[in-house]
């Protein structure tokens, strides 16, 4: 970690600033500034936590705040502890507790023994520009507080992050979400990630989500999600290039001289687009690139040296052709549009389950044109096993969507994905 102090900027202080606001503080903007506001909101907090009151992040700080991060602690029961005073302590629920540890005695505590102990507020925060480190944090804390989550890694990225998936339910019925393919189109991460928490609370909790019952679901089909395929892309878009990445010279010619990523660059850190990697129509895709003056790595559809190049379309495919999908959605932004065929090829009940998408999302259903229709995990999906395969493009306006526009693509797009394991 960096220490942060007035003066910093970037999506850690953003991170920093959604959390205080969550916990009761007010630390102005959550931009990513860190300004009198932010020091102010910092200095309470570590007064009211015993720490030195300077209003810097610093080591001692942030062990404070870092478990707030991560949206669990872990608690070794004293004398005269119960379930609910405990509870009390940490502002959360005595039901939370009990998901969180699956052989506890309520009336039979142990001195010494270790609990999870979620707080009362929420892992998935939805106004941050969402990094591969926020995904990794919000990944370990939805599994500490939901054990009853699969959680695991398909395979790494160019620069060995771990792609991560998300598996819901334990039903024979499989379906496959997946975002973030462009760099640019990160807040489809969140998306998903936001969909899976409150799908494990619902389940925790035995609650429906508009009017679907989510155990049922749960018993019936399995929802795998992997939300972030092209994670050294998306942090080169929010964080920039940073002098130690081993790619940083050739970035900068790849990206016409400049070292700004942040308004055009949709590839991976080796310049080639993951949506035009994945083997339906490549050669097609490869000799459209000239057409777009595309004669090499760059910010957008390239489409790499051969079919699954890059080992994040690899992974995707094979996490694909290791599992027995009957319908997957690829997540991107921007347009509020659902592309649903490939070429000529339509398979059974596409129609029929694009058309409810569209319904109960109030997106455009539409087919893709040119370089576009080649190439992409979906029409690779439909290709490969004529089974509906779904690309829906969220949001509207240029790439990347502002965070501000989260609430209302989250509203459009979750009955999507509840209706998805039941069609």
């Amino acid at each position: 970690m960096r220490f942060l102090k007035k003066g910093s900027s970037g999506s850690d202080v953003m991170e920093i600033q959604a959390l205080l606001k969550k916990i009761g503080y007010n630390p102005g903007a959550i931009d990513g500034v860190f300004g009198n506001a932010t020091e102010q909101a910092v200095k309470m907090f570590q007064y009211n936590n015993g720490l030195v009151t300077d209003g810097i992040i610093g080591r001692d700080t942030y062990r404070v705040l870092e478990s707030l991060l991560f949206g669990y602690d872990t608690y070794s029961v004293m004398p005269g502890d119960s379930v609910y005073n405990i509870a009390r302590r940490y502002y959360t629920t005595v039901n939370k507790i009990i998901t969180a540890n699956s052989n506890i005695d309520v009336n039979n505590l142990m001195i010494g023994q270790r609990l999870i102990v979620p707080y009362g507020i929420d892992v998935v925060d939805t106004n941050i520009n969402y990094t591969y480190e926020i995904l990794e944090k919000d990944i370990e804390g939805l599994k500490k507080r939901y054990p009853f989550i699969e959680t695991g890694i398909t395979g790494k990225s160019v620069l060995g992050k771990n792609l991560y998936y998300i598996k819901l339910g334990n039903g024979p019925n499989e379906v496959f979400y997946n975002g973030a393919h462009h760099a640019l189109e990160w807040i489809t991460s969140p998306l998903l990630m936001k969909f899976a928490e409150n799908f494990s609370k619902a389940y925790a909790e035995n609650t429906s989500i508009k009017g679907y019952n989510v155990r049922d679901i749960w018993n019936k089909s399995s929802i795998y999600i992997m939300p972030m395929v092209n994670p050294d892309g998306v942090d080169l878009v929010i964080d920039g290039l940073q002098r130690n990445n081993p790619y940083y010279d050739r970035l900068i010619l790849w990206n016409k001289g400049s070292k700004d990523f942040s308004k055009d660059w949709e590839a991976n850190i080796r310049g080639v687009d993951l949506n035009h990697n994945y083997d339906a129509s490549w050669n097609l895709s490869k000799q459209a690139e000239a057409a777009y003056g595309i004669y090499g790595p760059g910010p957008t559809r390239y489409s790499g040296p051969y079919p699954e190049s890059e080992p994040e379309t690899k992974a995707v495919a094979d996490f694909t052709r290791n599992h027995n999908f009957r319908l997957a959605i690829a997540y991107h932004s921007q347009g509020e549009v659902i592309y649903w065929t490939y070429l000529n090829i339509v398979p059974p009940e596409a129609k029929q389950i694009a058309e409810l998408f569209s319904k109960v999302s109030g997106y455009t259903l539409s087919q893709p044109t040119g370089i576009v229709s080649y190439a992409g995990y979906k029409d690779w999906f439909i290709e490969k096993y004529v089974r509906p395969g779904f690309t829906i493009e969220v949001g509207k306006g240029k790439n990347p969507l502002p965070i501000s526009q989260f609430d209302k693509i989250y509203k459009d797009n979750i009955e999507i994905m509840l209706l998805a394991p039941v069609v």
